[in-house]
């Protein structure tokens, strides 16, 4: 009687890991509201569009790396 009450729970904990698996993969996982999308910036060097909070500011430019910051030179 207890190997079948043990059999049980491992295929109900299977059957929910699996749902839950499914779940996630389909994006039912967390989503950001309204208040948590970040405006997106362009790379004033190589045009590459990120977001502002990955962005480095100089001179009122964005970028995407020092390295681009530091390369950039501003059209005349």
């Amino acid at each position: 009687m207890v190997t079948l009450l043990l059999v049980v729970a491992i295929i109900a904990l299977v059957f929910w890991l699996l749902r839950s698996y499914r779940k996630n993969l389909e994006g039912g996982g967390k989503r950001q509201s309204a208040g948590e999308i970040e405006s997106m910036v362009r790379c004033a060097h190589c045009g590459m569009h990120l977001p502002r909070g990955e962005s480095i500011s100089a001179g009122g430019e964005f970028y995407c790396s020092v390295e681009h910051r530091r390369l950039h030179k501003p059209e005349p």
